[in-house]
C-alpha cells in the first residue's frame, strides 16, 4: 500500500478515531542483525511522526497498542527494556505533546507488574495534559481487550447490578474510558492479519486495514494511505446502502 499525501484525502471524511497495532519492531531489528530492543527504540520516531500526521489530518482520537497483557511473557530483558523505554518516552516527549495541545491518557491495568516509577510518570503525564483538546492520544499499556471486559464485569458485580439490568450501556460505562468513541479505523502494521486482543468491544464496527510496513518504517504517509483505503469503503453497520442490494 503506497504512501499517500494528506491533500489526496477527503477532508470531510477523516475518521474521528484511529487505532493502531504497532507491530514488527522485532522483525525490523532482526532483518538488520540488531537486537530486538533496537527495533522498539526505532519505533519512537514512527510514533511521533504518526501523531503529528494525525494532528495535521484533524484526527481527534488516536489509540496505539503500546504494551499488551500478553507481552509479559516475552524475555525478561525485553520486558525490562520496554518498561524503561516507555518511561523515557514519557519523560522526553510529554512536554512536546503538551505544547501541541495533545491529551495523553493510558488504558489498561495499573497493577503490581508495572514498576512504580512508570506508574508515576503515567500519572504525571495525564495530569499535565488533562486539559488539552487538539487530540487525545490513548496509550494501551498493560492492556488486553479480554482483561478490559473482565474488569468491566467485575465492576458490574461489585455494583450489585441485577442480571436483567445489564445491557451494552452498562458494560460501556465500565470500560477503561467510557467516553472514548469507538474507532472508525484500525490499522495493523507488519503484514499480520489479526487484532491480537486489542479493543475487542470497541472494534465491533471498525474498518480494519492491514499493511506490510513494519512499525519502525511507518510514517504519516502510511497513515494517510490507510485513511484513503477507509474512505473507499462502504460502511453499512449491518444495513444496506442500497435497498436493492442483497
Amino acid at each position: 500500500m503506497p504512501s499517500v499525501e494528506l491533500t489526496a484525502l477527503d477532508a470531510d471524511r477523516i475518521p474521528r478515531h484511529v487505532a493502531i497495532v504497532m507491530d514488527g519492531n522485532g522483525r525490523w531489528a532482526q532483518r538488520r542483525g540488531l537486537p530486538r530492543t533496537d527495533g522498539h527504540a526505532a519505533g519512537e520516531e514512527a510514533l511521533l511522526d504518526t501523531v503529528w500526521g494525525a494532528l495535521d489530518a484533524g484526527i481527534r482520537y488516536l489509540t496505539v497498542y503500546a504494551f499488551s497483557t500478553e507481552n509479559w511473557k516475552r524475555p525478561v530483558d525485553e520486558v525490562r527494556f520496554l518498561m524503561g523505554f516507555n518511561e523515557r518516552l514519557l519523560m522526553t516527549r510529554r512536554d512536546e505533546l503538551h505544547a501541541k495541545d495533545v491529551k495523553v491518557q493510558f488504558l489498561g491495568r495499573r497493577d503490581w507488574r508495572v514498576p512504580r516509577r512508570v506508574l508515576k510518570r503515567i500519572t504525571e503525564t495525564e495530569d499535565l495534559t488533562r486539559g488539552n483538546r487538539a487530540m487525545t492520544l490513548s496509550m494501551a499499556f498493560n492492556y488486553g481487550g479480554r482483561a478490559e471486559l473482565v474488569d468491566a464485569v467485575r465492576e458490574i458485580v461489585r455494583d450489585g447490578v441485577k442480571a436483567d439490568k445489564v445491557d451494552e450501556r452498562t458494560i460501556r460505562r465500565r470500560l477503561y474510558d467510557p467516553d472514548l468513541p469507538d474507532p472508525e479505523l484500525m490499522v495493523r502494521t507488519s503484514g499480520e492479519y489479526r487484532i491480537s486482543n486489542f479493543l475487542l468491544w470497541e472494534l465491533a464496527y471498525s474498518e480494519l486495514v492491514f499493511t506490510d510496513v513494519l512499525w519502525p518504517d511507518f510514517r504519516r504517509g502510511d497513515l494517510y494511505a490507510a485513511i484513503d483505503e477507509f474512505q473507499r469503503r462502504d460502511r453499512r453497520f449491518g444495513g444496506l446502502a442500497d435497498p436493492d442490494e442483497g
